[in-house]
């Protein structure tokens, strides 16, 4: 026989039980993210069809955010008996569901399908709208939400697990690029499309997604091919999968309520006590579940985790900005909702141009972590330039333009970056868990963002509208130095592609 046909072929076993994550002992085995597994050469054109796709469906989830929040006016003339209180719950529903189904979504997108996920999101994102547009109650109009959520929910990760799966590595960092930068203007835009939509109706802030949903329903059949992790034979971890959206949940609904119970009141850390519960028991049975919800090597990863938690500072960042914005407009500068719109809107627009730059920016400086560092940095700056310039007296291109626009090229720098640096580590099996994952840490920043800077306003002094919205500023520039500092840290090495997983696992 010959020995060099027997080295072989013992190496290529080896290698199969590595990536099937097989092993004698009980220790944990490291496997290296394939670099070699590049998907099937796609047309140009194609591609680019296939990417705004994807991108669609994040901005869809992404818009729905905000865009309620200018038109509880309108919905409180209609109800006339609705409370403040059963209103929030139109934002706080869809704000629950969404973190809670993004991680469980992405773990089915990689078993089941991404492209199968991705249709089912969409499907019912633009069945719960249509229920949102002609619901007969706040009540009806709640329970809506919650079916748009849970589309949300199932889009966002598979959209980008999809996005992965299709696009060959070297063009990665700007296919995520164009996709993060839909998703921020998405959130960014849902103040400028809402207050533009309530003076229809306020119903049209959910019926406007019907024909963008449906078109992006049929393009998926069409065009966009379906992806799976074809080594998983075993259904996932569902109890373990019901633990993990019952402690991201609990999470959203502590951060939502903080307001009204207090940061130190005894509902808030009761609930967020039952989310660590919750949380603590899903990382407990995932050590010995055959197929986890989570795979815990995907947090042992050092790029990995770190993104998870830029991800959490900076949404927790971007979550403020644009509510303070929002409401130093309406609230201080007394503009309509149109007038708010249009005035924000030349930060997102700023966006995507920006976003389109990080690749080749990321190939020069070392890596889209180093972008995201620098777009940090650029949207800190615009906020102190806001800081030093805000006043209560109206005068929006003078001292709001400048900083709009240096804020939006800052968004459009850091979100790809942090997005690109957290993607370059994910091993391709599990590209639909770690978009979950990522997603969710954006989720649960903009609702801590929120969450501290209505806490930071509700101290507004009659009189001095200006000095609580200085310490908001304060708060989001904060925020943007932990993140730029957790990216420079963890983020702007050699990106590292290897995760652990148990023998167990599948």
């Amino acid at each position: 026989m010959d020995p060099n046909a027997t080295s072989e072929s013992e190496s290529r076993t080896e290698t199969d039980q590595l990536a099937r994550g097989l092993s004698a002992t009980t220790s944990p085995t490291v496997i290296e993210a394939d670099r070699s597994q590049e998907p099937p050469r796609t047309a140009p054109r194609k591609l680019g069809v296939i990417i705004s796709v994807l991108s669609i469906a994040v901005f869809m989830s992404s818009l729905d955010l905000f865009i309620v929040n200018l038109a509880f006016p309108y919905i409180g003339r209609e109800y006339a008996n609705t409370t403040l209180s059963s209103l929030s719950w139109v934002q706080n529903a869809y704000t629950i569901v969404f973190a809670a189904v993004l991680i469980p979504a992405g773990r089915w997108a990689d078993r089941i399908g991404r492209r199968r996920v991705l249709v089912a999101g969409l499907s019912a994102f633009t069945a719960g709208s249509l229920l949102c547009g002609i619901t007969p109650s706040v009540p009806a109009l709640i329970g809506a939400r919650i079916i748009q959520a849970a589309g949300a929910g199932m889009m966002a990760p598979a959209s980008l697990s999809l996005l992965l799966a299709c696009v060959p590595a070297r063009g990665r960092t700007a296919a995520i690029g164009t996709w993060s930068a839909f998703g921020a203007m998405g959130a960014a835009l849902g103040p400028v499309v809402g207050g533009a939509l309530v003076q229809l109706s306020w119903r049209w802030v959910f019926l406007i997604n019907i024909p963008v949903g449906l078109l992006a329903l049929a393009a998926a059949f069409r065009v966009v091919p379906e992806s799976r992790d074809e080594r998983v034979a075993r259904v996932p971890d569902v109890l373990g999968a019901a633990m993990l959206a019952a402690g991201a949940g609990l999470v959203a609904l502590a951060l939502v309520k903080t307001p009204e119970w207090g940061w130190g009141g005894a509902a808030f850390i009761g609930t967020l006590a039952a989310a660590i519960a919750c949380i603590a028991a899903m990382v407990i049975r995932s050590r010995t579940h055959h197929s986890p919800v989570i795979e815990l090597g995907l947090l042992r990863s050092r790029t990995f985790s770190g993104a998870f938690v830029a991800s959490i500072l900076f949404y927790a960042a971007f979550g403020a900005f644009i509510l303070n914005f929002v409401e130093f407009l309406t609230g201080v500068w007394h503009y309509s909702a149109v007038q708010a719109g249009l005035a924000i809107a030349p930060g997102p627009l700023m966006v995507l141009p920006f976003a389109r730059i990080v690749a080749p920016m990321a190939a020069k400086i070392g890596g889209p972590g180093r972008v995201a560092v620098i777009g940090c940095v650029v949207l800190a700056g615009a906020l102190i330039l806001w800081y030093a310039r805000i006043a209560p007296d109206p005068a929006y291109i003078a001292r709001l333009l400048p900083s709009q626009l240096l804020g939006g090229a800052g968004v459009g720098l850091a979100i790809p970056g942090l997005l690109g640096a957290g993607s370059a580590s994910l091993p391709p099996d599990r590209f639909g868990t770690g978009s979950g994952i990522l997603n969710m840490a954006r989720q649960i920043g903009i609702v801590l963002g929120v969450a501290g800077l209505v806490g930071i306003l509700a101290n507004l002094v009659p009189g001095d509208p200006v000095t609580a919205f200085r310490h908001g500023l304060v708060l989001i520039i904060a925020l943007l130095a932990a993140t730029a500092i957790v990216a420079s840290g963890l983020l702007t090495g050699r990106p590292a592609a290897a995760f652990t997983t148990s023998p167990a696992v599948k």
